[in-house]
């Protein structure tokens, strides 16, 4: 199974992924999915989309600070550093997770998606994810 199959499940079949810009546009059409965003640590854009108006380059300017303090919160506890961050907003949630030294995956989710799902989907092929970009 591919990422791309897996992240879809019966919405694509058997549809090999390429490129990192195959996994947004498919994670894009998951429900519930407003915005994905992958970056690099320093919150440039790698590749994303997101709802007509939205600034995606504002919105990946701001993640890293979140990784940052998480990760200065993780060390100070002795919980390590950062794997996913998850934000409960008015209107939804955004998850910003680590995908590897230098990349991050920013997804806003409305409050009616499968958040559970999401993550557990992540958690599972992080690696792939990255080996991707």
């Amino acid at each position: 199974m591919t990422a791309l199959d897996f992240f879809l499940g019966s919405h694509f079949l058997h549809r090999s992924m390429s490129n990192i810009t195959d996994f947004t546009s498919a994670l894009r059409q998951r429900p519930g999915v407003d915005a994905v965003l992958v970056l690099g640590r320093d919150g440039l854009l790698i590749d994303g989309f997101a709802p007509a108006g939205t600034d995606n380059d504002d919105l990946a300017a701001r993640a890293p600070s979140i990784v940052v303090e998480a990760d200065a919160l993780g060390l100070a506890s002795g919980q390590g550093t950062l794997a996913t961050a998850i934000l409960e907003m008015e209107r939804g949630y955004t998850v910003v997770s680590v995908l590897a030294d230098d990349s991050l995956l920013m997804i806003q989710l409305s409050s009616s998606a499968d958040l559970g799902g999401l993550l557990f989907d992540i958690r599972r092929n992080r690696g792939n994810i990255a080996a991707l970009i």
